[in-house]
């Protein structure tokens, strides 16, 4: 595994220099889906400019390293919008669909492949979301959902 501090955030805001381009937003408003790029790509102003008159989220999917316990979404020790996907979130695919930061992952390497087969449907920024989207992305947390065998 790597170490800690190489792990990536695949939903992270765009930050050029810092961040790369890992998808683009397909779908429709009701059912999104991340069409994944084939390479990461670093982000520079250009990329993001691309995405206006929207914010850059709403188009593309970015990853950046993981902040850990600095975002608000890490708490004991893992990623609740990962561990909460898993639990609340219906498989969209199959197979593995192509990933180019999955060896760096932070929601991988935490949840493994069944957050791979969820990955998709996680859109960063969303005007519409779902309830089990705002379940997944709540900022009053919840206990922590164990993972149900």
């Amino acid at each position: 595994m790597p170490d800690e501090k190489e792990l990536l955030c695949p939903s992270a805001p765009a930050h050029p220099a810092e961040s790369v381009l890992i998808g683009v937003v397909s779908g429709t408003r009701e059912e999104p889906r991340i069409i994944p790029t084939e390479e990461a790509m670093p982000v520079d102003q250009e990329i993001i400019d691309l995405a206006r008159p929207v914010s850059p989220g709403e188009v593309f999917r970015f990853a950046s390293r993981c902040r850990t316990s600095a975002c608000i979404h890490f708490k004991n020790e893992a990623c609740q919008i990962a561990a909460r996907s898993t639990e609340l979130l219906g498989e969209v695919t199959q197979r593995l669909p192509h990933c180019s930061i999955r060896a760096q992952c932070r929601w991988f390497h935490q949840e493994g492949s069944d957050m791979c087969r969820r990955c998709p449907q996680i859109v960063t920024k969303q005007y519409a979301p779902s309830a089990e989207v705002l379940q997944i992305v709540g900022e009053n947390d919840p206990p922590p959902l164990s993972k149900s065998s």
